[in-house]
């Protein structure tokens, strides 16, 4: 209890959420740095899944393939990627990670709502006279969207769980204040660095949320990764 009453103390600290070391700034950071990743992320497996899930061709092998990522730890691929020359572009390392950690849930997700669409719809847009880009913009992305938005919330929510790792590279982000912690022997300071960091993605989950409650339709969609 007095590791948490310390923390707690630490967290009310004026003084902690000031400055370029505050609070404030890398939270700053930490959102910065999830946003970054989760456009880089979407721009790439979304495209490749709508456009593979409208075809329904090469889906399974795209995602298997994204999934293999999952089995390297994005820590291992952070160190990699500093003793090699993209290490000197500053946080190009993380960014790199971190958008290889978020594809998997993305674009299977995206790929899953898609063949996921009611076949019949589809051919009753078909014999309407709709074109393939037609059929895809008006018809199948609009009832695959609850799918693709929970695939977005999930990488958004480990993203910024995962984000830490940039304190690690010599980055911002709320991670500097658990390593700065860890660096004083201060464990009010990890505990309090742990809490910004949950409480932080309990905010993202629940913006999300309310994202796929107003998506086409009010529907829930739930992926098929966690």
């Amino acid at each position: 209890m007095n590791t948490i009453g310390d923390a707690w103390q630490w967290l009310t600290d004026a003084a902690h959420w000031a400055g370029d070391d505050g609070i404030w700034h890398r939270l700053t950071q930490h959102l910065v740095l999830t946003v970054v990743c989760l456009v880089l992320s979407c721009l790439i497996a979304l495209p490749v899944a709508l456009v593979l899930g409208h075809l329904g061709k090469g889906g399974a092998l795209a995602v298997n393939i994204s999934n293999v990522g999952r089995a390297v730890p994005t820590f291992a691929v952070l160190v990699l990627l500093l003793l090699t020359p993209i290490g000197r572009w500053g946080e190009g390392p993380t960014v790199v990670a971190l958008v290889l950690f978020a594809v998997p849930p993305l674009l299977t997700n995206a790929y899953v709502g898609m063949r996921g669409v009611d076949r019949s719809v589809v051919q009753a847009a078909r014999g309407m006279g709709m074109t393939g880009g037609q059929m895809l913009w008006r018809v199948e992305l609009p009832l695959a969207m609850p799918l693709i938005l929970s695939g977005v919330r999930i990488a958004a929510v480990q993203l910024v769980a995962t984000a830490t790792i940039a304190a690690l590279a010599g980055g911002g982000g709320l991670g500097r204040i658990i390593t700065a912690g860890f660096n004083l022997a201060s464990t009010p300071q990890v505990v309090a660095g742990a809490v910004l960091v949950a409480v932080f993605a309990l905010v993202v989950e629940g913006i999300f949320e309310i994202g796929e409650r107003l998506a086409p339709g009010r529907a829930r969609g739930r992926g098929p990764t966690g």
